[in-house]
C-alpha cells in the first residue's frame, strides 16, 4: 500500500449554483467553496485550471481568431457553393470537423461549428494542441509539464474516451499503485446542461450518477493508498437561456462588408470584431451601443478580467450579452439551446465550485486558476511520501513517465506560429 493519492476530479459545468442546494458529495467531500471563474468559455477555463495562469498569460481564450495569413482553412472555401441546408446541418459539421482535425493534426478540441464557408479562410483556430497533455499550452507550462519535469507518475483522462472508460483506466492505475497523482475529467454534465438547462430533474439524476462513481473510486483508492485527498471541482456553471438575440441584422444593415471593412466572430454570449476601416468601426460601435441585451467591454475592464491581448488578437471590440441571453443564430450554431455559459465571471451562474475532503484548503484559493497550486502542492507531497527517503524532484538522468520532451519555458511571441505579435 502506498501512502497518499491526490484525486482531482473535474466535473465540467458543475457550478456553485448547480450544487449549492443539492447534497452532491456532501458525505464524501463535505468542505465546499465557491470559486470565481475566468472570462471566456471552456477554451479559456480549462487551460487556466491546468496552468494556474489567466487568459492574458497563457493565450488560450476563444477558439476562432481573425488571422487570414495563418488560416489552415483555405481548402474549405469551395464548400460555400453547397446549399446551406447541407452545410448548416450539425451532423455534416461534426463529421467534417473530425476529418479536418485529422488532416491538420490538431491535438486539442476542435469543431468548425457554424463558421460560414464563405468566410472561413479569414480565421485561424487557436487550440491546435491539447491542454490535457505536456506542452499543450499556447504559452507557458501546465500541470503535466510540472509532473513530468519532476518525474511524478500520474494519470490523466483522454478526452476521446467516454467518462466510463476514463474511470476504468484510472481504477486500473490505482490497483497497480503506479501513480502519485490523478486528474479525471468528466465533461458530460456540460452537454446535458446545454440541452436541458439547470432546473431539469435530469441534472440531479446525473449528479447522483457521479456520486456513485466517486464513491466507488474513493473506495478503490483507499484499498491501495493510506490517504486519499479528493478534490471535485468545476470550471464554470450554467445559466438558463431565457432570451434570444439575433445580433447580425443590426450589423448587416450597415454599408460595410465582412472581410473587406471588418471581421467578426459571433460566439454564443459575445461578439468579437476586428476593423479595417474607421468608418465601419464607428458605425458598428454605435449600432452595438443601441443593443440593450449587452454592452461593449472597455479596455480597462478586459484588463481587469485578464482577457485583454496586445494587437487585439482575439478581437478589437468585445460585445458581451447579459446572463440568460443567447446569441442565435451565431457562428456557434443556429438552434436554440437551453443553457449557456461564457457570461461575465461575476454573474451568479458563472461561479465554479470546489468540494473536498480536506479541511485545510488555503484561504487564497478563490478562483479556478488557484486550483493549480493545490495540484502542484499535493503532487509533490504525495511523490515524497510515496517514496520515503527520496528528495522531491526528478533526479538527473531520470526520464519522465511519458518520455515526452519538455517544451521551452520561453513563450513564443505569437501563440500559434512563433512570429512576433508586435
Amino acid at each position: 500500500m502506498k501512502s497518499v493519492l491526490p484525486l482531482f476530479v473535474f466535473v465540467d459545468a458543475c457550478g456553485w449554483e448547480i450544487i449549492r442546494d443539492d447534497p452532491f458529495v456532501r458525505e464524501l467531500a463535505p468542505h465546499r467553496r465557491r470559486l470565481r471563474s475566468v472570462f471566456g468559455y471552456s477554451s479559456a477555463c480549462v487551460p487556466s485550471i491546468l496552468s494556474g495562469r489567466w487568459p492574458d498569460e497563457h493565450w488560450n481564450w476563444c477558439y476562432f481568431v481573425y488571422d487570414p495569413k495563418n488560416s489552415p482553412f483555405q481548402s474549405l472555401r469551395p464548400l460555400r457553393r453547397l446549399p446551406r441546408a447541407i452545410t448548416s446541418r450539425r451532423i455534416f459539421r461534426r463529421w467534417l470537423s473530425k476529418f479536418v482535425k485529422a488532416q491538420l493534426s490538431f491535438r486539442g478540441y476542435f469543431d468548425l461549428y457554424n463558421i460560414p464557408f464563405e468566410h472561413i479562410a479569414l480565421y485561424d483556430f487557436s487550440e491546435k494542441k491539447s491542454p490535457l497533455q505536456p506542452g499543450g499550452m499556447n504559452r507557458g507550462d501546465n500541470i503535466f509539464d510540472f509532473l513530468e519535469s519532476r518525474g511524478i507518475p500520474y494519470h490523466v483522462s483522454a478526452p476521446e474516451r467516454s467518462e466510463e472508460a476514463n474511470l476504468s483506466a484510472l481504477l486500473r492505475e490505482i490497483e497497480l499503485e503506479r501513480i502519485d497523482f490523478a486528474f479525471l475529467y468528466w465533461p458530460a454534465l456540460d452537454g446535458l446542461l446545454h440541452r436541458v438547462g439547470n432546473q431539469s430533474p435530469e441534472v440531479a439524476a446525473k449528479l447522483r450518477v457521479y456520486e456513485r462513481r466517486l464513491n466507488a473510486l474513493v473506495a478503490a483508492a483507499r484499498r491501495h493508498y493510506a490517504e486519499v485527498r479528493l478534490y471535485v471541482f468545476s470550471d464554470h456553471g450554467m445559466a438558463n437561456c431565457d432570451e434570444l438575440l439575433d445580433l447580425r441584422p443590426a450589423i448587416d444593415r450597415l454599408p460595410w462588408r465582412l472581410g473587406k471593412h471588418y471581421a467578426a466572430v459571433y460566439d454564443s454570449t459575445m461578439a468579437r470584431f476586428w476593423f479595417f476601416d474607421e468608418r465601419a468601426k464607428k458605425d458598428i460601435t454605435a449600432a452595438l451601443s443601441e443593443v440593450p441585451q449587452g454592452r461593449i467591454l472597455s479596455e480597462a475592464e478586459l484588463k481587469e478580467l485578464r482577457a485583454w491581448f496586445p494587437n487585439s488578437y482575439f478581437g478589437e471590440l468585445i460585445f458581451l450579452v447579459k446572463e440568460g441571453v443567447l446569441i442565435v443564430p451565431s457562428h456557434m450554431g443556429e438552434r436554440l439551446i437551453r443553457g449557456m455559459h461564457g457570461y461575465h465571471p461575476d454573474d451568479p451562474h458563472s461561479f465554479a465550485a470546489l468540494c473536498t475532503n480536506q479541511e485545510s484548503v488555503p484561504d487564497d484559493i478563490t478562483a479556478i486558476p488557484d486550483l493549480y497550486r493545490l495540484m502542484t502542492r499535493d503532487a509533490e507531497m504525495a511523490h515524497a511520501r510515496n517514496r520515503p527517503g527520496r528528495v522531491p524532484g526528478r533526479a538527473a538522468g531520470v526520464t519522465p513517465p511519458s518520455g515526452t520532451p519538455l517544451p521551452s519555458r520561453e513563450p513564443a511571441m505569437h501563440p500559434l506560429n512563433g512570429t512576433s505579435v508586435a
